[in-house]
């Protein structure tokens, strides 16, 4: 009698043991009459070998990749010399004694049995084949040890996963809802929730006290490679909290998940405002991987003759340093392709200098004194042989640009490495900025958020000053999560509404169930939500959601595999009460 055992549990212990293995054909190989199979299943690979003297050897011999195998044969152990030791079971091979040929597979569009580059429209169309690649199985493994490990730390400190629905009202975010007709309700529309803020909320005023919840959230924007249309976050909602409670809950939570999924201990986080992570880095999702802190040397050039330095200055803007280490060495070219990146990150340009060990030379020489070119390059921290970047602009654009430019000098030096985490809170954000086409204000984050200690007082006078109790969770120079004390009073959240030009019929009509709950005795109450898909492609050294889901939509948001959207029959159209515009539809017969 076989025992079935798996291709990845067999080790020399089991040396003459009878076993079966189901498994793919990973690859065949032919040497010296013998032909060797390397089985693969979830668990691994086991090399099992098929004896020419044996019956199961001539239907052997036509075993393609990716064909359905069961066999059954006596473990032992390979020859000496002949051990693998790449493989769990690389001491070990079965020796077949029957096999049944399960399936048989086409040639596949592209190797399976290695980790090689194809094309990702293709990949996504044969998604189970990519699937069963070794990238791909490690991937989804860490993400299933991630998710289990978040569970794990909020089941111990006895928060409930409440499930919330994937059928809502619309309540603008910030991105468009997708939307879901209605067929009992003519005109009428669910949407698909962007997230489960008002859910969780409500839950809390409910009396639950500790919510979370592994949450499926749809938002119909374009698609990034570090954002999906389609996405997991880890949601998480606290009662009678301050913003330390939060933050200290979901940061003890990324420590343990990285101890328990990546045998990884993480520091306790570096925490900064959001005005320090802009003036050190530029950016408010700073990678602290690695150095290279901007400086501001406005001050240097008071006076200058430079034009598009005076020009910053007496706009009341900034010129910002950047370090390039060994960047003197770059040729003009070189400064040329890096001035052209800055105004791709939405700079007016970029002037350089390049601090050799016989002095300096530069894009703007003859307007910069060698004072103003040795005070630079102390406040930048700068040595002989590297470079200087410099930006001129309004403050902010100035510093964004600069921390982008960071970004791409950390890049280039080899500086971001994949297998480092550096975690960072960044706390202290404004609470409203200026809409980009019409200059009024709108939330900097979602309206639901609670203003500063001490800020109601400028919300009638002065609201652009305002900060929020807004936090963020930051890693590798990636946003993993916002989160917020929210606003528990119905008239605050009120006020808020009309502040950001909300007429009463409006809030009424978008947000009157949650108001009218807000007055039913809501507690005070806070809490955060994690991109899952994002923790993971950065836990993964990915570069690409795509990476780490199992089924995700293209770059144009199409599903390959599936050929969705697609059409859907007229009778069905007809059923929501709903008309296709114009003529070109696509037919279908479904």
């Amino acid at each position: 009698m076989s025992d079935r055992v798996s291709c990845g549990a067999l080790r020399a212990g089991d040396e003459r043991r009878a076993v079966e293995l189901d498994g793919w054909v990973n690859r065949r190989r032919d040497h010296g009459g013998l032909i060797f199979v390397d089985l693969r299943d979830h668990e691994g690979i086991t090399q099992v070998v098929f004896d020419p003297q044996h019956p199961s050897f001539a239907e052997a011999e036509h075993l393609r990749n990716e064909d359905v195998l069961r066999v059954s044969g006596s473990v032992r152990r390979r020859p000496a010399g002949t051990e693998n030791p790449r493989l769990a079971t690389g001491d070990v091979e079965v020796a077949v004694e029957a096999l049944e040929i399960l399936n048989r597979s086409l040639v596949p569009p592209f190797h399976v049995n290695v980790d090689e580059d194809a094309d990702e429209n293709l990949r996504l169309e044969y998604r189970y084949l990519d699937l069963r690649r070794p990238r791909m199985q490690r991937n989804l493994r860490v993400r299933h040890r991630i998710v289990k490990a978040m569970r794990d730390f909020f089941d111990s400190r006895n928060f409930l996963e409440i499930e919330t629905p994937m059928m809502i009202k619309s309540t603008p975010e910030g991105a468009r809802d997708y939307l879901v007709p209605s067929r009992l309700y003519p005109g009428s529309f669910y949407a698909l929730p962007q997230s489960p803020q008002l859910l969780k909320q409500i839950l809390m005023i409910a009396g639950f006290g500790k919510y979370m919840q592994i949450a499926r959230c749809m938002r119909d924007e374009d698609q990034r490679a570090d954002r999906l249309v389609e996405f997991t976050q880890l949601d998480v909602e606290l009662s009678f909290c301050t913003e330390e409670d939060v933050m200290e809950t979901m940061e003890s939570c990324m420590r343990y998940v990285w101890r328990e999924a990546l045998d990884v201990e993480v520091p306790p986080f570096v925490r900064m405002t959001h005005q320090e992570a802009i003036a050190r880095f530029g950016l408010d999702k700073p990678d602290l991987r690695f150095g290279l802190e901007l400086a501001d040397v406005s001050g240097i050039f008071a006076g200058t003759e430079f034009g598009v330095f005076r020009s910053a200055i007496e706009r009341g803007g900034a010129i910002v340093a950047l370090r390039y280490p060994g960047g003197a060495g770059l040729s003009r070219r070189e400064f040329d392709a890096l001035t052209e990146t800055a105004k791709q990150f939405g700079g007016k340009g970029m002037v350089w200098i390049a601090l050799s060990g016989d002095g300096h030379k530069s894009s703007a020489a003859r307007f910069l004194t060698d004072a103003n070119v040795e005070a630079v390059r102390r406040a930048a921290a700068a040595q002989t042989g590297d470079a200087l970047l410099l930006f001129a602009d309004s403050a902010e654009l100035a510093h964004a640009v600069a921390g982008k430019m960071r970004n791409e000098v950390g890049e280039r030096c080899g500086l971001r490495d994949p297998n480092a985490f550096a975690f960072a809170w960044v706390t202290g954000f404004p609470y409203l900025e200026a809409d980009e086409e019409t200059g009024k204000p709108i939330p900097a984050h979602h309206p639901f958020t609670a203003p500063a200690p001490g800020d109601w007082e400028l919300i009638d006078r002065d609201p652009m000053r305002m900060r929020a109790q807004h936090y963020d969770m930051v890693l590798n120079g990636y946003e993993l999560g916002s989160g917020s004390i929210r606003i528990h009073k119905a008239d605050e959240q009120r006020k808020i509404f009309e502040m950001l030009g909300l007429t009463p019929q409006q809030v009424q009509d978008r947000f009157g169930f949650f108001v009218r709950a807000l007055d039913y005795g809501a507690p005070p109450h806070g809490g955060m939500a994690l991109g899952i898909d994002r923790i993971v492609m950065i836990a993964c050294a990915e570069e690409n959601l795509r990476e780490v889901t199992a089924f995700p939509k293209n770059q144009v948001a199409r599903d390959l595999m599936m050929d969705a959207p697609a059409p859907v029959p007229e009778q069905l159209v007809r059923d929501l009460h709903l008309r296709i515009a114009g003529h070109d539809r696509p037919s279908s017969s479904v």
